[in-house]
């Protein structure tokens, strides 16, 4: 949702749901159970790791944890997102359409994710353009994060330090929050994606 209409409430809430699931679903062998902590006493904690015609927990659980650390540079959600994987590697490679959103959150772990920050002076007209071009094609392993500077207090780490640059709307396109040039024009921003 954060990345829809970039509201910092949802993004806070994202963090906060991720510490809900990191705090009283995830096993210390990795992955996530289906069950709370709290929840009452069971023969067997239940850990549902295959994709049906819904995704499973767990692979939804991965995939946000690794957007998260994208956008927060927290490398313990990595890790664990990391963690989760190695619990179908074997399993989806034997039956991969078993186990697609997996392997769509291994795609995203294996490859160079384009971090986007967007920066702009409140009333900026420029800054819809540029969104319009960031997200005119399908770029499955790209999050964004934008907002009016500064940023709120609640904003994702991404937009930290990062300046408007001559009062238009700024665009940093980072790997690893190591960030290019800054830009303000739409070729050069296309250059850049």
């Amino acid at each position: 949702l954060y990345q829809a209409d970039f509201n910092p409430e949802w993004f806070d809430t994202a963090l906060k749901l991720a510490e809900e699931m990191v705090g009283h679903f995830s096993d210390p062998d990795g992955g996530f159970f289906d069950t709370r902590d709290d929840h009452e006493n069971l023969l067997v904690r239940p850990m549902d790791i295959q994709d049906n015609a819904t995704p499973s927990g767990n692979a939804m659980a991965c995939d946000a944890l690794l957007k998260l650390a994208a956008f927060t540079d927290m490398g313990s959600y990595r890790d664990m997102a990391e963690k989760a994987l190695r619990l179908v590697v074997d399993f989806s490679t034997r039956y991969p359409t078993a186990f697609g959103r997996w392997l769509s959150a291994a795609d995203f772990a294996l490859s160079n994710v384009k971090q986007i920050a967007v920066v702009y002076e409140p009333d900026v007209e420029s800054v819809e353009d540029v969104m319009r071009v960031i997200q005119s094609e399908y770029r499955p392993n790209l999050v964004i994060a934008a907002s009016a500077y500064p940023p709120p207090v609640n904003a994702p780490a991404l937009l930290n330090d990062r300046p408007v640059k001559d009062g238009k709307a700024t665009v940093y396109v980072c790997e690893g929050f190591v960030c290019k040039n800054p830009v303000t024009t739409i070729p050069e921003l296309k250059d850049l994606l």
